[in-house]
């Protein structure tokens, strides 16, 4: 299972419920990455979609507590244990948000795809800091580039094998 977010310095991911920046060359990456896989959301982060909709030519996977929630066009977990026994098929998996549903699926994830935004942000959402996790190794990381205004790098982060 591989985890995939654009960061800020702090860690941040987003507040109120939407993403702290617009980066069109992020967006292509996230899009290009996940096309044809399968991506495991909370319920806010569906919401905050445009029209609440999931992702096309993907499977979408709505992880929720609230027994009432249905989405049409995703399929909804009620809790970690059934996400994370799906059967998924020959498809790559990308846990893409929010921040409890980061949180609750990192111990299942091998590769995290980390766009770092040289930014502090105010943000009310933060992604764990992988830098400062021993389990996490940065293994890849790009040039700094500039898009809309915003240095960034995009980083791939692989879990520290255990002897």
């Amino acid at each position: 299972m591989n985890l995939i977010a654009a960061v800020s310095e702090n860690w941040g991911i987003g507040k109120n419920n939407k993403l702290l920046f617009r980066i069109p060359s992020d967006m292509k990456f996230f899009r290009e990455t996940t096309v044809g896989g399968a991506v495991i959301m909370g319920r806010k982060t569906l919401e905050s979609f445009p029209g609440g909709k999931p992702l096309r030519d993907r499977m979408n996977v709505v992880l929720t507590h609230n027994p009432d929630f249905e989405c049409e066009g995703a399929v909804v977990c009620r809790s970690k244990k059934e996400a994370a026994e799906m059967d998924f098929g020959t498809r790559e998996v990308f846990v893409i948000g929010g921040e409890s549903v980061y949180r609750q699926m990192l111990d299942l994830c091998d590769t995290c795809y980390i766009t770092k935004v040289f930014e502090r942000a105010d943000a009310d959402a933060f992604m764990v800091n992988l830098d400062a996790d021993e389990d996490w190794s940065l293994t890849e990381q790009s040039e700094k580039t500039e898009d809309n205004g915003h240095l960034i790098r995009f980083c791939r982060y692989e879990r520290v094998k255990r002897k």
